[in-house]
Parts: C-alpha cells; sequence; structure tokens
C-alpha cells in the first residue's frame, strides 16, 4: 500500500473522529439541565399556564376522591378531589375541552346537578356527568360543581358504537376530499406530496382570514378558500413542481423537496397566525339528537357536501375527457404522451383540483376539530397517506374506500383504547389489510425489478 493512500485514509479517519467528537459535543451543549424539568403535581399532572379548577360539593359539604377526566386536541389528563372538595386539571392550550365525572366514584344515588351549574355549560347531550368547557379570555377557568339526587344517565355499548360509526362516517368523508386530490398527485407525477398537508391547513386559514379578520360573510369566505385552494395548488406546481419534473429529478428528490416545503410553510403560517387555535364562526352548535346519535346542522351540512364533491370527483374521473386522461397517465404516462395527451395540462389540472378538494376538506377539519391551527394540516397527514396506501396507490376510488375505512376504524376504537392512540388503531388496520393483501383494496400488482 502506497504511503500516500495510506495518509488519505489516515486523515479521513480522522476527519470523522473529529466530526463524531464535535456531534457529540453539540449533543451535550443543547441538553437541558436536570433542574430545568417540567414541574408535575402529586398526581402526576405536568404544571402548564392553563388550567381547568373547582370545588364539588353535596348538601354544602366538600366530596373528597370524586375523580375527573379532561380530553381534548389529543390530550387526556386525570384528577381527584381532595378532602376539601377542591380539583385542578391542567391542559398544555387554550382550547375546547370534555370534562368528566367518574359517577361510579360519587356516592350512591347522587349525580351532578344540572340546574347548579356554571351559566353557559350543559351536560352533553345523552350524559349526566360530562361537559364541553372552555377558557375565557385568561388561562384558567373555575368550575364548581353541585351535587344532588337523581337517575343517572347511562349508553349502552350498542347505541355508542352507533354513534362513533357516524362519527366515524363523518370524519372518513372529509379525509376522503384530501386523500383523493393527494392520491390523484401521486398518480399522476409519483410524487409522495408531504406539502399536501399544508394545503390543507391553506383552507382553513383562507377561510378564518376572510370571516374572522375581514368579517366577510361565511359563505363569501368559503368561496375564498375554494378558489384560494385552486390557485394554491397551481402555484406550487407552476413555480416548484414542473420545473423540477423538466430538470429531471427523481421521485424522492422531490419527496424530499416536498418534506422542506412543508416544514417552511408550516412556519410561515405560524408567524402570521400565532400558535394558537381559532374558531370559525358557528363552529360549536347545539347538537341535533336522533335516537342515540347526536350530529349537529353543521354536521350533516359537512357529510352532505362531502358526498357531493366526492360524486363530482367520479363523475370527472369517468366522464370528462381531462378525467379519462388523468387515469390514462395514471396507469401508463409514456404511453399517454405518446398517444397525444398533453401530460402537464392534465398534471396541472389536477393539482388544481388537489388544491380545491384540500381546501374543502381543511374548511370540514376545522369544524369537525373544531378550530384553525398553524399545523391542522399535520395531524390528518399520516392518515391521508394511510388511506392512500390502504386503497391502492394512485387511485382515488381506492383512497376513498380507505378514508373511509380509517375514519370508522379511528372513531370506534376510542370505545375499547385510550382516544391518545385512536389514530394508532388505523395503521393497526392498514398493516392487517396489507398483509393480506399488500397492493391495497383496490390497487394492482405490479412487478417489481
Amino acid at each position: 500500500m502506497s504511503p500516500t493512500i495510506s495518509a488519505n485514509r489516515s486523515g479521513k479517519r480522522w476527519a470523522v473522529a473529529l466530526l463524531a467528537a464535535l456531534l457529540a459535543m453539540a449533543f451535550l451543549w443543547v441538553q437541558p439541565p436536570a433542574s430545568a424539568s417540567a414541574e408535575e403535581t402529586d398526581d402526576g399532572q405536568e404544571v402548564t399556564d392553563f388550567y381547568f379548577a373547582g370545588v364539588i360539593t353535596f348538601e354544602d359539604e366538600p366530596v373528597e376522591g370524586v375523580v375527573m377526566t379532561i380530553e381534548g386536541g389529543g390530550f387526556e389528563g386525570e384528577t381527584e378531589t381532595d378532602a376539601e372538595g377542591k380539583w385542578r386539571l391542567y391542559v398544555p392550550e387554550k382550547e375546547t375541552y370534555t370534562l368528566t365525572v367518574d359517577e361510579d366514584t360519587l356516592p350512591d344515588g347522587v349525580i351532578v346537578d344540572a340546574a347548579q351549574l356554571p351559566e353557559g355549560t350543559q351536560p352533553i347531550s345523552g350524559t349526566t356527568a360530562s361537559f364541553e368547557v372552555e377558557f375565557g379570555l385568561t388561562g384558567t377557568k373555575i368550575l364548581n360543581l353541585f351535587l344532588g339526587e337523581g337517575e343517572r344517565i347511562t349508553v349502552s355499548f350498542a347505541d355508542q358504537l352507533l354513534s362513533r360509526l357516524v362519527g366515524g362516517l363523518n370524519f372518513g368523508l372529509l379525509l376522503a376530499l384530501a386523500s383523493m386530490g393527494a392520491a390523484l398527485i401521486y398518480g399522476t407525477t409519483r410524487l409522495s406530496n408531504f406539502a399536501h398537508a399544508e394545503m390543507v391547513t391553506w383552507g382553513g386559514l383562507v377561510a378564518l382570514v376572510t370571516t374572522s379578520f375581514w368579517h366577510l360573510p361565511l359563505w363569501l369566505g368559503i368561496a375564498a378558500a375554494v378558489i384560494g385552494g385552486g390557485l394554491f395548488g397551481w402555484a406550487m406546481d407552476a413555480g416548484l413542481w414542473r420545473p423540477l419534473r423538466r430538470r429531471g429529478l427523481g421521485v424522492v428528490q422531490l419527496m424530499i423537496v416536498s418534506i422542506g416545503l412543508s416544514l417552511a410553510l408550516r412556519y410561515v403560517f405560524q408567524y402570521f397566525i400565532g400558535g394558537g387555535t381559532r374558531q370559525l364562526p358557528g363552529a360549536s352548535p347545539e347538537p341535533i339528537q336522533f335516537g342515540p346519535i347526536s350530529l349537529s346542522y353543521i354536521d350533516m351540512i359537512a357529510m352532505a357536501v362531502s358526498i357531493v364533491v366526492i360524486l363530482g370527483v367520479a363523475w370527472f374521473l369517468t366522464r370528462t375527457r381531462i378525467g379519462k386522461a388523468t387515469r390514462a397517465i395514471s396507469d401508463n404516462p409514456q404511453l399517454a404522451a405518446a398517444s397525444g395527451i398533453d401530460v402537464d395540462r392534465v398534471i396541472r389540472i389536477v393539482w388544481i383540483l388537489a388544491g380545491v378538494l384540500a381546501a374543502i376538506s381543511g374548511i370540514l377539519w376545522a369544524y369537525f376539530r373544531p378550530g384553525v391551527k398553524w399545523d391542522m394540516g399535520v395531524q390528518m397527514l399520516l392518515l391521508i397517506f394511510a388511506a392512500i396506501t390502504l386503497g391502492g396507490l394512485g387511485t382515488a376510488f381506492g383512497a376513498l374506500v380507505g378514508s373511509l375505512i380509517v375514519g370508522i376504524a379511528v372513531e370506534v376504537s376510542t370505545l375499547w383504547i385510550p382516544s391518545d392512540l385512536k389514530y394508532a388503531s388505523a395503521l393497526v388496520v392498514l398493516i392487517v389489510i396489507l398483509l393480506v393483501r399488500p397492493q391495497g383494496l383496490l390497487g394492482r400488482k405490479e412487478r417489481l425489478g
């Protein structure tokens, strides 16, 4: 071995060792000191700037040991009253939460007295001990609860299952709008677009700005969001994706670009609207009871709009020349181009359509969640990819079927698992189905190699 080669290898080893040492120093440098760990209460809650608190009494006497739980926005917490009947539940941010009193920990024959609840607080329909609570202008909310004699209302397993099936259908339909657009993009360009989450967020943000900031009518805000979604899709393709395609970038490089674009757009949104959650007009309507099923008029409108839009997309793909060209490009882009189809024009239309569908999905998601937040689309992104993969890559109808399965699985799974884990149930369903049918439910087998 020549001295030159040996010296080069020795130099590389020293360079690698030096780089490793620098990375280790950087890692140690950014580690927070042990004293900076978050403060916790005696019952394990992390102390934050936001909390609900109060006192539970029965016949003017404090009640000890009553278990209280709170959940919302992916968060779940629990505490119990002390010897003075006092309780406090910390939450990570100012959002709308569901507060529940565990009636099994109350004295026999006693329920929360609805007549003495704080103004503006009512039990959730079909219950006597669950309430929707939200903050006022400050980061604290006091809710004193008084107990009284009464009959507890319980919901049977069958009624809970039916209610969650309907909720899952609602969620699956709005998820399908975003998933079908992402599936069309993948089918025509083979791009796994991580920035599709920001296209969903964009729809909610435009509706928020036009209605809450500019005080325009809601219908005008929704129209602006839909048009803005189409323009956003057009701008993304014209300004970024088409130039990159013409430069011959592979699908992996394009996917990495989409990840960077997603991060950039996300923090641009945060810069302009902040990190809080904002509500669209009429975001918390009173529910209407249909037996065990509780739906608001917004839920019913959302489901109707989703079905009409999905039927419109189906008609577009099966009955129009552009739709048929889109399916042809998804099957074989080279053959489609050779047969005279303007591939770039069809892809541009697909991006516009995907932007419109994502914007509608964002608006419906803002009412379903509820609230508009700078990263709201990211919460759907994994489920969008799961639905596309489950239904079969590149097929819009497969994305529809996959979305309905994912939506129902997410909502129904809360009957057995904590709500924090409900999104993981969709991935379990995905894994099980792919083990049986690797190409997805409506996908085609493809030869590898």
